[in-house]
């Protein structure tokens, strides 16, 4: 086998997993790490279910992608319904794309108990649902949902259902292991009766509910299968879908399968924790190939090997960033130095990977000649819970404000402001003070803020790790602030925002 494609689903199925919730910004960023890593297709999500991926299809082309296709998902049509008239299959032809993954029935029990019609109509909804898609000029894959639990019970009738998706002019059939259930053999035979049934690509989709996700996309793969989908840190409702972090590598440098190329596979580990960041979650330690130990050893001479090979990794990283985003590059002394500086905050609880404002802040602090747009004196925020001139939403409010000291141009600057929270309000103070010097900054908006306990057994002393989105509405950054004081870790990143912000308007 040369190869296999790779279907994302991190958006879509990931994003259902209890605790996750990416914003239209965050999946657009995601979509970019997708792309880096060599993903070929990458599922933006289901505008017919939710407003948030309507917005995503029509903010998608503001990215750029030069080798991942960005595929929309929806169902077949619904029961007695004309395909022209079925709003679902209607949104997935508006979103813009050239991609349509459509999921069907193909389980006798599933098609009579939970869409509560013949085996007929089912096989007519799949039918006209691809030709629709097809006579509009898309690719479309159909997701045999429930398919080896169908083929347990009824294989005639599961195979059936992938024989009249082929045969209505369907790009790809994938099966499903939708309740996570499927033994190895039981997915090695299905796929190899597929296979003979249908002449059409096959893919495989699994969920991880006995722990054999991972198993069973790789046997399907041997067994005749060319397209996988799956998600980063096998994220997905229940218990997950199939990991790619573990899949990718693999395939790759187990079964010689060049999925990615070398230089992609290096960046499975970044985009891993890239992902988990914007997800909120804490990154698997332990996890194959991308946890912090997956290659750590005890043994002394092993350590100082991969020390050694760290630290320069480490200098090559930062003048590769450097260079890639056109930022002064630090020499001699100098690249230690941000390296020593990068290690002592990552240590601290600094997450760079997802904070690139704050790691170009570094570079340019470095600088011996570098000047700062602004310097903090000091600061101080209260939240006071007092009876204040009623509402009709609240009788009882509470209070936050803010006072501010900054030092522009060698002028100290005191100022004060109220706001929604402690955040805003410093937010609202530091506008306050800057506005004077820099009026223009009043198009910066923050548009997303996210803050991650790090160390869950210290409690309420926990280490936070707050991430801050901006926007001047051309261009959109990300910085990072971490510390035990929630205020002052929401402070390093806000000034961090407005400082970047300032500095490349000057540039």
């Amino acid at each position: 086998m040369s190869t296999v494609r790779l279907y994302d689903t991190t958006l879509r199925d990931g994003a259902q997993q209890a605790g996750i919730s990416f914003s239209v910004e965050d999946k657009l960023k995601i979509c970019q790490k997708l792309e880096e890593l060599g993903i070929d297709y990458i599922e933006g999500g289901w505008p017919g279910s939710n407003p948030r991926d309507a917005e995503f299809f029509q903010k998608m082309s503001t990215l750029s992608l030069d080798n991942a296709k960005i595929a929309v998902f929806g169902s077949t049509r619904r029961v007695g319904m004309k395909v022209k008239e079925d709003n679902n299959l209607v949104m997935l032809v508006k979103a813009g794309v050239e991609v349509a993954t459509i999921v069907g029935k193909s389980s006798e029990s599933q098609v009579i108990q939970v869409l509560e019609t013949t085996l007929e109509e089912n096989l007519n909804m799949i039918a006209e649902s691809v030709r629709f898609l097809k006579e509009k000029g898309m690719t479309v894959f159909f997701d045999a949902e429930h398919f080896f639990d169908g083929f347990r019970t009824n294989s005639d009738y599961a195979l059936r259902c992938l024989s009249v998706a082929a045969e209505s002019g369907v790009d790809c059939v994938v099966l499903c292991d939708t309740n996570g259930g499927a033994m190895l053999d039981e997915v090695t035979k299905a796929v190899k009766v597929a296979a003979q049934s249908v002449a059409v690509p096959l893919g495989i989709h699994v969920h991880n509910d006995s722990g054999l996700a991972v198993a069973n996309t790789l046997a399907a793969v041997q067994a005749g299968v060319t397209h996988v989908q799956g998600t980063i840190n096998g994220y997905g409702e229940r218990c997950g879908n199939a990991n790619l972090c573990a899949i990718i590598p693999n395939l790759k440098l187990k079964m010689g399968i060049d999925c990615v190329t070398e230089e992609q596979l290096a960046k499975l580990t970044n985009v891993s924790h890239y992902i988990s960041e914007m997800a909120n979650l804490v990154p698997d330690p332990f996890a194959p190939y991308v946890g912090v130990s997956a290659f750590s050893h005890k043994a002394g001479y092993h350590v100082a090997g991969i020390t050694i090979v760290s630290e320069l990794a480490g200098k090559r990283t930062i003048v590769f960033k450097a260079k890639e985003r056109g930022l002064p590059v630090p020499k001699g002394k100098e690249i230690q130095n941000v390296l020593e500086q990068i290690k002592l905050l990552e240590k601290q609880g600094f997450q760079y990977d997802v904070g690139e404002a704050s790691f170009d802040l570094l570079l340019h602090r470095a600088q011996t000649n570098y000047r700062p747009p602004f310097e903090l004196v000091d600061f101080m925020v209260v939240v006071e819970k007092r009876r204040r001139p009623p509402s009709k939403e609240n009788l009882e409010e509470l209070l936050s404000e803010a006072t501010i000291k900054v030092r522009v141009d060698g002028k100290i600057v005191h100022t004060a402001a109220e706001g929604d929270g402690p955040v805003n309000a410093l937010d609202q103070a530091l506008r306050k003070a800057l506005l004077q010097f820099y009026p223009n900054l009043a198009d910066v908006k923050l548009i997303d803020y996210k803050v991650r306990i790090l160390e869950e057994t210290a409690g309420t002393a926990s280490q936070v790790r707050v991430l801050i989105e901006s926007s001047d509405g051309r261009e959109n950054w990300r910085t990072v602030g971490c510390s035990t004081n929630i205020i002052e870790a929401s402070w390093l990143a806000l000034a961090d925002s407005i400082e970047y912000w300032l500095i490349k308007q000057a540039g």
